[in-house]
């Protein structure tokens, strides 16, 4: 008997880089198959079990939301291994730290990096959490802190290890187009013995 296998994709960039917004329109294309989605947040530790860490700019505390110390990432690994034995068509895992977890990163079958620049995601990031009631202080004050050399030692050097690195800038519907050609061939042929 042959057991199709999950195409596995993981996707990776900075705080605000368009991953998300990325998923929500893969999804929206893909709407016809059967896929499961993987977001790292959900992996959060509660917040008391979250690393706390000094800033080296001015020795103030902060919850260390971007460390992987603040996430269930052995969790996240086994959940997928079991998603992969279902009858999902495409698995995507999606986070901060997808292409950082030598694990993780080794059951994906495509690593697609977000790249955006620092200064569109802070200005993202900015507009996303004020939103949710945050004040510009307190947002911009943890990034500065803390946030981006999170993102440049955990994150930013990850994109190496990507297939595909996408600018977060632009639209994403012509790297959408063109992953829907490759994909519906991998999907298709993707099987198991």
């Amino acid at each position: 008997m042959i057991i199709l296998k999950p195409f596995v994709i993981g996707i990776a960039g900075g705080s605000a880089s368009g991953k998300t917004t990325f998923v929500e329109q893969f999804i929206n294309l893909f709407s016809k198959r059967k896929i499961l989605t993987f977001h790292m947040d959900a992996y959060f530790k509660k917040e008391k079990d979250r690393p706390i860490q000094v800033s080296m700019m001015n020795q103030k505390c902060y919850r260390d939301d971007n460390h992987p110390h603040s996430f269930h990432l052995h969790q996240l690994y086994q959940d997928i291994c079991q998603a992969m034995s279902e009858t999902y068509e495409i698995i995507i895992v999606e986070g901060l730290l997808t292409l950082y977890d030598e694990k993780i990163c080794s059951l994906l079958d495509l690593k697609i990096f977000i790249d955006c620049r620092a200064d569109e995601r802070i200005v993202r990031r900015l507009k996303r959490n004020m939103n949710k009631g945050l004040s510009f202080d307190e947002i911009s004050n943890v990034y500065l802190d803390l946030v981006r050399f999170r993102h440049d030692e955990f994150v930013e050097n990850t994109k190496w290890k990507a297939d595909l690195i996408v600018n977060g800038s632009k639209d994403f519907h012509t790297i959408l187009s063109i992953l829907k050609g490759y994909l519906s061939q991998k999907v298709t042929n993707n099987e198991k013995e």
